[in-house]
């Protein structure tokens, strides 16, 4: 006689940590070392790298061209109190489950400085997610020298985090109304993460459920972020990812993980 075992519960979802008040306060990462690892990985899988100097530290951008599919680009790093986006950036290419013919920049760290110290903002005191319009960083200066060598993207993704969300949610930067990866990408995560409910998310009336899609003109805002500034040169669809960081550092950044690969493959796809 079989006698069957009785079925394993499933794990329950991981619950938010609580430490958050007035700001980040969760895990630190040593951003220099963890950089040094998405170098050794980047170029044993083939990407090319331009490195720029900032002081002592260096503005890392990679890219592997060539590829008759999608332009895809990813960023992270841009505040330094949002370390996920650098640990997803590392899993991402050391992993590289990457669809065949895609095309790839990334920008691993854009904020060296404030990585290192743990702050929104660079040493100077300036956010740099705010300083695309008429730039004053030397960050922003030699990522733009940077971004405008190369083509535009056909997407682009910038990884952050909100310290204060109740889920993971994002921001989709879509004016010509191009198919939406963003029902995908939330439902790819919800398997990793909650999803915010909240029908105000950042200050702003979500459109469902972990999803704000906002009413642009950049021309009207003085202090661009960075997705305004690729929208305005040729990327005509861009997502932010927020993932909630005050979940477990490895829950922040397998969400944002999940989020990219779901992106691109969609998008390696359709095109």
């Amino acid at each position: 006689m079989i006698t069957m075992e009785p079925a394993l519960n499933p794990p329950p979802p991981p619950a938010r940590l609580g430490v958050n008040r007035a700001g980040y306060r969760g895990e630190r990462i040593d951003a220099a070392s963890l950089l040094k690892e998405i170098r050794f990985l980047a170029n044993r899988n083939g990407f090319t790298e331009h490195v720029s100097a900032v002081g002592v530290h260096e503005l890392v951008f990679l890219s592997r061209l060539g590829q008759p599919g999608p332009r895809c680009y990813l960023s992270a790093g841009i505040h330094g109190d949002e370390p996920a986006g650098l640990v997803a950036l590392r899993d991402l290419i050391r992993d590289n489950a990457w669809p065949d013919d895609l095309n790839l920049g990334i920008c691993p760290c854009l904020n060296p400085q404030g990585c290192e110290l743990g702050t929104r903002e660079n040493a100077a005191g300036l956010d740099l997610n705010r300083d695309y319009r008429s730039p004053r960083s030397i960050e922003v200066r030699l990522h733009l020298e940077w971004l405008s060598s190369l083509p535009p993207w056909n997407m682009s993704i910038c990884l952050h985090e909100d310290w204060e969300s109740h889920g993971f949610y994002l921001y989709e930067l879509n004016p010509g109304n191009l198919p939406s990866l963003a029902g995908p990408i939330l439902e790819s995560v919800r398997a990793v993460c909650p999803i915010d409910h909240s029908p105000w998310i950042d200050g702003k009336e979500s459109t469902a459920p972990g999803l704000i899609r906002p009413t642009i003109d950049p021309t009207q805002r003085p202090d661009w972020p960075e997705s305004f500034w690729l929208l305005q040169n040729g990327c005509p669809k861009g997502y932010t990812l927020e993932a909630p960081s005050d979940w477990p550092l490895p829950v922040r950044a397998k969400a944002l993980q999940t989020a990219v690969q779901t992106a691109v493959h969609c998008q390696a796809l359709r095109a």
